[in-house]
């Protein structure tokens, strides 16, 4: 096997560090502080090309393949959550479309996204169904050629958006053969009627990020908004979430080398009893295991990143992954608070903040208990 990155991979690599280093991190307490991120960024980001990375260059991508995408939201993350989630909800957004979307479509609501002109929403938990997805409860009838929809969404990113054009939702439309739910996906733009978006949630981490539930009071769209094939919404979202799952696990591994970073940073200048603590063995044994953590989600997200651009199944690879990565890198933040003593607790340093970032990083895309059932049925369980 060659660990090699491509020397374009490497420009890449460092393009963005550069880019994470000099124009985000300078602002990333104030990004938690205001829980906004600057609308300027993101479009910056997207002439830089990161919003489309892994995209082809029919729909505005730069077709460089999901590798070179978990590169860059390591580095993002490293330095700011909220950078790298901004990029990473494009390709959880932008999946669906481009993998079952009409040209007009794609046209219409992912091209203007990867431009960073818009932002797009993707809805399929509910207060009642998150790794149920199976559980919605959302409902969309046809009548007069629309679309009609009753419902709610929660913890849905990007819907409360100043740039958000549209939102991405899974919705019952009808019952199967068999008796079981027909679900659907729909296109629901921000202006349609009967469509309402609730207050921000107040998050732990992930701040500059907006995050928020959205009901469905008689909602109608056109049924041209259907989004692929009546009745594969189920299968659609699972897919754009694996698909999603190895960006979390990048975000994770670059949470992890950050927290790594500051950590061994700090040891050696922190002085106790008359050396610095990076001299204690308590110490150093900390950051050696943070090292192997850092390394092994490392090797995992890329193969998975791999898997998927070579065409081979990744499902099993991209959960394996989510889970290792997530929580290594809520180990990682953890030891890192520790190693600062007092001041990790305090906000203005950034171990205090990834502290909060690296427990949402389980919870996203699937928690850990799902991640571990799909790893177990993969194994013949």
């Amino acid at each position: 096997m060659n660990f090699e990155l491509t020397d374009e991979q490497r420009a890449i690599r460092e393009s963005v560090r550069r880019f994470a280093e000099r124009e985000i991190a300078p602002i990333a307490a104030r990004i938690d502080e205001e829980d906004r991120f600057p609308k300027e960024m993101i479009k910056k980001m997207a002439r830089l090309g990161y919003m489309g990375l892994a995209f082809p260059e029919d729909v505005g991508g730069g077709a460089a393949g999901y590798l070179a995408l978990v590169i860059a939201l390591e580095e993002l993350n490293r330095v700011s959550s909220a950078a790298a989630l901004h990029v990473c909800a494009v390709t959880l957004n932008g999946s669906s479309l481009l993998l079952f979307g009409a040209e007009e479509q794609k046209r219409r609501w992912l091209m203007p996204s990867i431009k960073g002109d818009t932002q797009n929403a993707f809805a399929s938990t509910e207060p009642g169904a998150g790794s149920d997805a199976a559980g919605i409860k959302t409902t969309a009838r046809l009548e007069g050629g629309e679309w009609v929809i009753n419902g709610s969404k929660s913890f849905i990113t990007n819907a409360g958006s100043d740039l958000c054009a549209m939102v991405v939702i899974t919705a019952v439309t009808g019952e199967r053969g068999d008796g079981k739910k027909e679900i659907s996906q729909i296109i629901v733009p921000n202006d349609a009627p009967g469509y309402e978006i609730g207050k921000n949630y107040s998050k732990i981490g992930w701040k500059g990020v907006d995050t928020r539930e959205i009901f469905f009071d008689d909602c109608r769209v056109p049924a041209g908004n259907l989004l692929g094939e009546r009745g594969a919404g189920l299968r659609q979202a699972l897919t754009s979430m694996s698909i999603t799952r190895v960006c979390i696990a990048a975000m994770a591994v670059g949470l992890a080398q950050g927290c790594l970073d500051l950590s061994l940073s700090y040891a050696r200048e922190r002085r106790a009893f008359g050396q610095a603590i990076s001299k204690f063995q308590a110490i150093q044994f900390k950051l050696a295991d943070m090292e192997a953590d850092v390394e092994a989600a490392r090797l995992l997200t890329r193969r998975a990143a791999w898997l998927l651009d070579t065409g081979r199944p990744y499902a099993h690879a991209a959960s394996l992954a989510k889970l290792f990565a997530a929580e290594a890198a809520v180990r990682a933040a953890g030891e890192a608070v520790c190693i600062h003593g007092g001041y990790g607790c305090v906000r203005e340093y950034q171990v205090a903040r990834f502290l909060g970032d690296s427990k949402i990083l389980q919870i996203g895309e699937g928690t850990p208990e799902i991640q571990r059932l799909i790893i177990a049925r993969e194994l013949g369980c």
